[in-house]
């Protein structure tokens, strides 16, 4: 059985300009790229 890895994206609130892009291309990378699972904090 494979053990996937498994990261979580958190960030502080608040308006940041850019911040989907880069959630986006984070999360894009880690699941193609790196195989891992990708989980959203609230």
């Amino acid at each position: 059985m494979k053990n996937q890895k498994r990261i979580a994206i958190l960030t502080g609130g608040g308006d940041c300009p850019g911040i989907n892009a880069v959630i986006r291309a984070v999360a894009k990378k880690a699941i193609y790229e790196k195989d891992m699972e990708v989980i959203g904090i609230e």
